[in-house]
C-alpha cells in the first residue's frame, strides 16, 4: 500500500505539472462536447449506446489496451483526462481504489461520479468462498467483508445502470435529453430481451452446475438463473497455482456432478482445467470458454465487440454446454 502510494503521489505530480505546462482549464470535451471517462468496458458501451449517434458527448475508455481491471493503475495521461472530464464512471470495487486519489485531482465540483457498485446498493454481493476454492492468504484484513466487483455480468443489473448512466447525461446535457432516453428505452428492451433468453436457458437446462479451473467472475450471473458453481479461485484473486486438494476436490465435483465441461475465462492458461480433467474419473471433458468482458481492446471495439454480443456469445456456451 505505501509503494502505491508513493507511485501515485508521482503520477500525480507529473499531471499536474502536465496541466500547468498545457495550460489545460477547460472541463468539456472538444468543441464543448461532454467528456465522459469510463474504467471498464461495460461502462463504455452502456454509455456510447444511450449517447447513440447524438454529437454532444465524447467518451474515454480508460482500459482499451486490453489490460486486466485487476491489474490496471492510471497514467500520468489517465489522470489528466479524469481531472477535467463531466462525467466519470467507474465499478468502485478493490482493483479500483486509486480512483479515490484520481478523483481528488478533478478540476470541478460539477464532475459527475457514478460508482456502479454504489449505485447498486443491496443488490452488491459479498465475496464467496465455495467448497473446492483455494484458501487466499491473510493480508491482515480478514475480518472486513469483501464484496464480488464483477456486477455487470448480470443483466439485470446492466438495466438499473444503464437508467443511471442515461440520468447522468440528461442532467449533463438537457439539448440532447430526449435522444438519450429514447435510446436507453430501445437499449433497455434489448437488455431485457437478452435477460428472457437466458431465463429460458436455466429453465431447460439438464445440468445446472458450472465447473471453473480458474478464477470465477460469474457468481452475480450465476446466482440471476440459479446455476450453481465451483471454481478454484474467488473472481478477485491473484492466485494463479491451484494446489492438490483443490484440483482434487474439483476433479471429485465433476465426477459427483457428471459434467462434462470445465471453464476457463478469457486469456487464461488452461492447465488447471486439464489438471482437473485429468485426475478426474470421467472421460470426453471439454474446455470452454466464458468471456468476464475484463480486457477488451480497441481491436474488439473496432472489429464490432459490444456488451450485448458478448453477453450472447456466452448465452451460446451455457446453452451448449448445459443443455
Amino acid at each position: 500500500m505505501a509503494f502505491f502510494r508513493r507511485f501515485f503521489s508521482a503520477v500525480s505530480a507529473a499531471a499536474a505539472a502536465a496541466l500547468l505546462l498545457t495550460g489545460c482549464s477547460s472541463h468539456s470535451g472538444s468543441g464543448g462536447r461532454l467528456s465522459i471517462v469510463c474504467t471498464s468496458f461495460s461502462e463504455y458501451d452502456w454509455t456510447r449506446q444511450i449517447v447513440g449517434d447524438s454529437d454532444g458527448a465524447e467518451i474515454t475508455y480508460l482500459l482499451s489496451s486490453g489490460i486486466d481491471l485487476h491489474n490496471y493503475q492510471p497514467s500520468a495521461k489517465d489522470i489528466m483526462t479524469i481531472s477535467d472530464c463531466d462525467i466519470f464512471i467507474y465499478v468502485g470495487g478493490e482493483s479500483e481504489s486509486w480512483a479515490k486519489d484520481a478523483l481528488k485531482e478533478v478540476n470541478s465540483k460539477d464532475t459527475k461520479v457514478i460508482k456502479l457498485m454504489e449505485t447498486l446498493g443491496e443488490r452488491v454481493k459479498e465475496e464467496e468462498h465455495k467448497e473446492g476454492m483455494e484458501p487466499e492468504e491473510e493480508d491482515g484484513h480478514h475480518d472486513e467483508s469483501e464484496y464480488d466487483e464483477h456486477v455487470w455480468l448480470s443483466v439485470k443489473n446492466a438495466e438499473i445502470l444503464c437508467s443511471e448512466i442515461c440520468e447522468a447525461l440528461c442532467g449533463k446535457d438537457s439539448a440532447n435529453a430526449d435522444t438519450y432516453r429514447a435510446n436507453l428505452r430501445s437499449y433497455t428492451e434489448k437488455l431485457e430481451a437478452l435477460d428472457k433468453e437466458y431465463t429460458e436457458m436455466a429453465d431447460s437446462a439438464k445440468t445446472r452446475t458450472v465447473l471453473f479451473g480458474d478464477r470465477f467472475p460469474f457468481r452475480y450471473l450465476c446466482d440471476d438463473y440459479d446455476i450453481d458453481y465451483y471454481a478454484a479461485f474467488p473472481g478477485c484473486s491473484a492466485e494463479t497455482a491451484a494446489s492438490f486438494e483443490t484440483v482434487a476436490t474439483l476433479s471429485k465435483k465433476l465426477d459427483e456432478k457428471g459434467l462434462d465441461t470445465v471453464f476457463i475465462i478469457e486469456n487464461s492458461d488452461d492447465s488447471i482445467a486439464r489438471s482437473i480433467i485429468s485426475n478426474s474419473n470421467r472421460s470426453g471433458i471439454s474446455i470452454e470458454t466464458l468471456n468476464s468482458i475484463q480486457s477488451v481492446t480497441q481491436k474488439d471495439i473496432d472489429s464490432g465487440a459490444t456488451y450485448l454480443s458478448i453477453m450472447d456469445s456466452n448465452l451460446e456456451t451455457l446453452k451448449k454446454v448445459l443443455d
